[in-house]
């Protein structure tokens, strides 16, 4: 896991996730989104408040638990045999419409195969009742590319 480069998480990040930019190890990764997690335009990406540390706040798309990699020197595990899956907190709808796909893709994983087509109509619904329609459309289709490239 060590070895995974910038590029190779791409797709699978957000736009503000130091993942973008670092490599394991050099981030830290925490279960979700929040005060403690601001984006700095200046670096990039998502800093936490009291570290500094690069932080990513998304563990089931970076494909690490959450850990103070970098604040802390926790080792990056070598091999995991499955990602994470999204915690009851990433299961709630985001307050910040920048953490809609974020929160998208933890509903569609969470809901697997067998569910998806429930799970994506009634997260398509309750976010619809925060966000602009239009951007739900834009954020569903930019996640679904993403995951039915993967065979999710």
């Amino acid at each position: 896991m060590t070895d995974v480069h910038p590029a190779q998480w791409e797709a699978d990040t957000c736009s503000v996730c130091p993942a973008q930019l670092l490599h394991a190890g050099e981030f830290d990764v925490i279960d979700r989104p929040g005060p403690d997690s601001r984006y700095e335009p200046a670096r990039g990406y998502r800093v936490n408040v009291h570290t500094g540390a690069p932080t990513c706040v998304h563990p089931y798309r970076v494909g690490l638990p959450p850990a103070a990699y970098a604040s802390a020197g926790v080792p990056v595990p070598e091999i995991l045999d499955e990602p994470p899956a999204p915690t009851p907190a990433a299961l709630a709808l985001p307050v910040d419409v920048t953490d809609l796909e974020g929160w998208l893709i933890a509903v569609l994983r969470d809901a697997g195969p067998d569910r998806m087509y429930g799970a994506l109509a009634a997260a398509e619904t309750e976010a619809a009742a925060r966000f602009p329609e239009r951007t739900v459309v834009a954020a569903l289709r930019r996640v679904l590319s993403v995951e039915l490239a993967r065979g999710r």
